[in-house]
């Protein structure tokens, strides 16, 4: 033994170790010998109504609209948003519980995320009137959450890899490139003064008003990639909304549809996709392939997991010539905090063969990937 200590403290740590213990094991015959009240209890049921007992499917919730409305708002009341998101996502996949999203009063009890929103997408054609504008107010939640998140960066660290394409040798002083200017005069340093006399000075260009590069978004909208194409209408947005870069946004199954024209409105793209269906990405690269009009100025993003349901060789075909032509082609497995789904490595493969390495992205790193997309330096992969 390394120490007495209080027995009260002693006690009371190891009560609320077995009280831990009893609501990890979810069952009265769990050997604690615990026995749950006040809160802990309505935690338990809580957690018993989904997982159950000896993590069996359960009954708990059943398919009834109040039940499922009221439990929504205990998890709420008693866990963390972080932890009631996980709690919706598994409800939703263990007990079937989607079509019940189709009801008003049950989106308004709900947590939003992007997982909701990629479940409600998927259940758009199948939503009544009644609730497609509860809908839409949930999704328009998400997407303001995710705007505040990520655009000021994105357009921070994408007009900065802009104008540095712009080059100049009489910048204002606000455009002066300091740690360039200085290695650039060092000769001139002067050892008594403790200062470097600039005789050159190195600086960004003001940005033009005219577009400097185009970027189009080629987004796989197969089941497995909601939050992909979440994410990635929020960015298309956010990109749209910078007048240096022109930008496309595609998003394709077996048949391709070009949602440029709602971009001012990443709500409006979401309730343009359909998630689910098969995948021909030949068919998707061979549209933004026709849309490419200054491939030396041009970067094409394809968001796919590469499970590709058209002709393979065509597709490889394309990417081959793009690259050959001077556009910048990046592949994104993912563009969401969950790390790379299944995909096809054969042809994640064959892609990095030709340059086009394929890697999912996070969407605090996407800024970064497309800045270097836009600079032809190296992507910064994981």
């Amino acid at each position: 033994m390394t120490g007495t200590g209080d027995p009260a403290v002693a006690d009371a740590s190891t009560a609320d170790r077995l009280r831990r213990w009893r609501m990890v094991l979810g069952g009265e015959e769990d050997g604690t010998g615990c026995v749950l009240d006040g809160r802990d209890a309505a935690m338990d049921t809580a957690l018993s109504a989904l997982y159950g007992r000896g993590g069996e499917r359960s009954a708990g919730l059943g398919g009834s609209a109040p039940h499922v409305a009221r439990w929504l708002g205990d998890i709420r009341t008693y866990f963390p948003s972080s932890v009631v998101q996980i709690m919706q996502r598994d409800a939703i996949e263990r007990l079937g519980l989607a079509s019940l999203l189709l009801e008003p009063e049950m989106l308004e009890a709900v947590e939003p995320d992007v997982h909701l929103v990629g479940t409600l997408l998927s259940l758009n054609k199948a939503m009544p009137e009644t609730t497609r504008e509860t809908a839409r107010a949930v999704v328009r939640k998400v997407v303001g959450q995710l705007e505040e998140r990520l655009a000021s960066r994105t357009r921070a660290t994408l007009a900065g890899a802009l104008d540095r394409s712009a080059r100049t040798g009489r910048p204002r002083h606000a455009d002066i490139d300091w740690d360039r200017t200085i290695r650039a005069n060092l000769k001139n340093y002067l050892p008594e003064y403790r200062t470097v006399v600039p005789e050159r000075l190195i600086g960004y260009g003001r940005a033009a008003r005219a577009v400097k590069k185009e970027v189009i978004l080629c987004i796989d909208q197969s089941g497995s990639m909601a939050a992909s194409v979440v994410y990635a209408s929020v960015f298309g947005a956010v990109l749209a909304s910078m007048r240096s870069i022109a930008t496309r946004l595609v998003v394709f199954d077996t048949a391709v549809v070009d949602l440029t024209d709602q971009l001012a409105d990443p709500v409006d793209v979401l309730f343009g996709t359909q998630l689910g269906g098969g995948t021909d990405i030949n068919r998707a690269l061979a549209y933004c392939q026709s849309r490419i009009t200054r491939p030396a100025d041009t970067v094409v993003v394809l968001i796919s997991d590469l499970y590709e349901g058209g002709i393979r060789n065509e597709m490889l075909g394309r990417v081959a010539a793009m690259k050959a032509s001077g556009v910048e082609f990046v592949t994104l497995l993912a563009l969401s905090d969950e790390g790379a789904p299944a995909y096809d490595r054969e042809h994640a493969a064959a892609l990095a063969a030709l340059g086009a390495p394929a890697f999912a992205c996070t969407p605090g790193l996407f800024p970064d990937v497309m800045a270097a997309a836009l600079e032809k330096r190296p992507l910064p992969t994981p």
